[in-house]
This record gives C-alpha cells, structure tokens and sequence, in this order.
C-alpha cells in the first residue's frame, strides 16, 4: 500500500487536525450510556502524517498555561486552571489534602473524665478540631524531642456540671490556651490517651508563647468555637489537657488543612440545532440546574440558549428521550480545570494553594537534582 501524504488530502489544511479529530483530541463526549475519547494523547508523533507535533513544550505551556480566580471567601475558593493535564491537577489535590502541614492535637492527658464520652472517643474528637494558627511558625516534633514553646501548642479543658443543675453542652471554646506549657507535672501510662511506653514528664515551656512577637497580636486559637465536644449531665466533670503538634495529612486526616479538595472539568453544553418555541421550553424545564434560557427573537418566536454552561452537572436529562440526542452534546474540555478548595480554617485558601505550590516545585527540584 502505498504511503499517503497530507499533500494528498487537499481538504485538510497542512499543521491543522480535521475538525473531529481535534474535537477527540481536546473534548470528552459525554453521550446518553457513558463518556467517550475520555484518553489524553500524550504521543507527539499521533499526528504527524498532519504535520502536527503533538509534544509538550516548555514554552507552549508556559504560553496557554494560566489561572483565574473565580470566587475567594474566608473559607473557600474556586478557580480555573487551563492549559494543564489533569495529572497535575491531581497532583496539586493530593498535595493539598496530604502534604500540607498544620497543627492538630495530638496528645491528650486527661486527669477526670467522668462523662459518657470514652477517653479514646474524647481524645479523637478532639483531634479533629482544627487550630487557626500558621503551622510554618513551628518545628516538626519526634518522639525523643521534648515538648517546648516551637513545636508544642497546650490546651486546657476543664469543665463540670453541678449537681442539680441541668445538662451542659461543652464546645471548643471552652479549650483554653496555655501559652507557658503544660499545668501538669507527670503524665502516666493510665492517664493518656495516646499510651506510652513509660512515664514522660511534661513541664512548663522555658519562654512563654504570648511573649513571642508572632503570638503578640494574633494569640492561637481554635478555627471554630462551637463544636461540640461532649454534654455533661449533673456531677460529671471532665478535666484534660491535649497537646497539639506538626504533622501531615497522609500521617493522619486530623492534619489535613482542607474540608475538602476537588476539580471538574469545565463543561461544554453545545446546541447543535436552533431549538424553538414549544421545544426550547420543553429543554429548559428538563435542565434541573437551569443551564438553559429564552431567548426572544421577535414574531413572538422564542428560542433555547446556554446561559449558564459551568452549573452543568452532567446529569444528561437534556439529551434523554427521542431526538434530544440529535440536538443538544455535552463536553468535557481535556485542559481546563474548575478547581474547588474548602479551608478547615486553619489557614486561608488561597495560602493553601500557594504553598502547594511550592511543595511541587520541591518535588521537582529533587528529581532534577537526582537526574543530574
């Protein structure tokens, strides 16, 4: 057989892909049963009887590559990042719910607990209330290091409901801060939550932490002041102190800086034919997320628009039932991104992303170094 060359295909223009190629090769179809070309060709000879290099440049990327902030809160924030494989973009995910440090309670003696609430269930759930406070300011802890004012944060909860007085609801901001260090003189094997191998003695810090001028004006303090610990009935008392230390997410999940940490790609919702009157009605009520508007078009004719394309959520109703198929597609756009992160409290978002960030760029300095 012989070879054929892109001079034999006239109706293709040299260095340009036909026109469902390129849309294969930058779009996911999502038909009615399931998404199709979901495959990210990587291949920089997959086109080349087009005169396409399909390689990754360096300078291409740094080109196309970019990121638009769409919505930033106290809490959380959604942008867009476009131009990026979606390896990357997971890679930015894991970092963030796994790599990033923050400060999390770790330790917990308790000297009187005689709720409801088990010593090892309290512990827990006091290691999941997270700590506003920047974790860069402090070292990492290990197990010979003793606990001092740079790698140890101490709380204190001491909380009892008479008797003959009604129950009691203890929150976190019932957890004071101990800026000395610890008000406990031993910690025994019975005492702890986390138990130990043999008695550690725990004292006070040798430079207190509200004297430090990072903690002069922002003093430590909890991310939420109104969860629920436990609920004491009359004459229970519960009396503990937890220590909060530096770790990681993949160490544990109380040490994740993120509620959550997700992305999307951005859909594409397409009208392939004019859609009219009674039809454009009809597709606006099936959409459930209101993606699609009326259009008045004059000679009291009316016809469908996409108004809201980013709300789409993939659910299909608009291409189910007999010929909807024929005039509504849904994609998926292969390089952009609508990335979503939602703060514990700890630290802002759009800290998180930046240190993420830098926590890849580490990464990749050290396969380079290792390469070289």
């Amino acid at each position: 057989m012989p070879e054929v060359s892109p001079m034999d295909m006239p109706d293709v223009p040299m260095g340009k892909l036909p026109e469902h190629l390129e849309l294969q090769r930058t779009r996911v179809l999502c038909a009615s049963d399931a998404p199709t070309h979901t495959e990210n060709i990587q291949y920089s000879g997959a086109y080349a009887m087009m005169g396409i290099d399909n390689g990754l440049r360096l300078d291409q990327f740094c080109k196309n590559f970019r990121v638009e902030v769409i919505r930033l809160t106290e809490d959380d924030m959604e942008f867009d990042m476009i131009g990026i494989d979606p390896s990357l973009a997971n890679a930015f995910r894991r970092i963030l719910i796994a790599e990033l440090p923050t400060m999390a309670i770790e330790k917990v003696l308790i000297a009187n607990n005689t709720s409801v609430v088990q010593d090892e269930v309290l512990a827990h759930r006091l290691g999941l209330i997270p700590i506003k406070v920047d974790p860069r300011l402090f070292a990492y802890m290990s197990e010979n290091d003793t606990p001092n004012e740079k790698n140890t944060i101490v709380f204190k909860l001491h909380v009892r409901c008479e008797r003959g007085s009604p129950r009691i609801t203890v929150k976190s901001d019932e957890l004071k801060w101990l800026p000395n260090g610890s008000e406990f003189s031993l910690a025994t094997e019975n005492s702890t939550a986390n138990s130990t191998s043999k008695p550690k003695t725990y004292t006070s810090f040798s430079c207190s932490q509200d004297s430090l001028p990072i903690f002069t004006d922002n003093p430590i303090q909890l991310a939420h002041p109104d969860i629920i610990i436990a609920k004491l009935g009359p004459g229970q008392e519960i009396e503990l102190e937890a220590h909060a230390v530096k770790g990681m997410g993949k160490t544990h999940a109380k040490w994740s800086p993120v509620a959550t940490a997700w992305y999307r790609m951005l859909p594409e919702v397409v009208l392939l034919k004019e859609i009219e009157d009674e039809k454009a009605e009809e597709l606006v009520k099936k959409c459930p997320v209101n993606v699609f508007d009326i259009e008045d078009i004059g000679d009291d004719k009316k016809k469908a628009i996409v108004a809201r394309p980013r709300a789409c959520t993939l659910c299909r109703e608009c291409i189910r039932g007999k010929e909807w198929g024929d005039l509504v597609a849904l994609r998926r756009v292969k390089n952009h991104f609508i990335f979503t992160i939602e703060s514990t409290g700890a630290l802002p978002p759009e800290v998180l992303f930046t240190e993420a960030v830098k926590i890849l760029e580490d990464k990749c300095q050290r396969v380079i170094a290792e390469l070289s």
